[in-house]
């Protein structure tokens, strides 16, 4: 098995899990309350994986400057999922959130020269196809 495999399940399930507990959270407190606790439990991630390196993470400045960076875009969009979930159907808005990975490969393919093979290209227009039959 490649070693990208099993890490990869592991994040679809998280992620899967991650994309309907808010929609049971979300009837209790409301979204911005939720993005704190949510935010407290990245904490607490952070913490373990922290004791795992032994107190002592890589550090070089654009890194870490892109890595903060990468929280805080994440949490805003934490915060809107949460937002769109409370009001919507929560089937419709995991399947039009997950088409994120389309920005994600024209970033790639803009900026880092990564090329689009026709496959996913078609790939990309099947996922548009599909959002648009699941979705209202």
């Amino acid at each position: 098995m490649n070693n990208w495999i099993l890490p990869a399940i592991v994040t679809v399930i998280c992620w899967g899990i991650w994309g309907f507990v808010p929609k049971i959270t979300t009837q209790y407190i409301n979204p911005m309350s939720a993005v704190i606790f949510e935010s407290i439990g990245v904490i607490i991630v952070g913490v373990v994986v922290l004791c795992l390196l032994g107190f002592q993470p890589e550090i070089h400045p654009k890194g870490v400057g892109l890595a903060i960076l990468t929280g805080i875009i994440g949490m805003i969009g934490a915060l809107g999922f949460l937002f769109a979930v409370k009001s919507g159907k929560v089937s419709n808005v995991v399947m039009f959130t997950a088409m994120s990975p389309i920005l994600t490969i024209l970033l790639a393919y803009l900026l880092l020269k990564e090329p689009i093979t026709l496959r996913e290209g078609l790939g990309m227009l099947f996922a548009f196809a599909a959002l648009f039959l699941i979705a209202k």
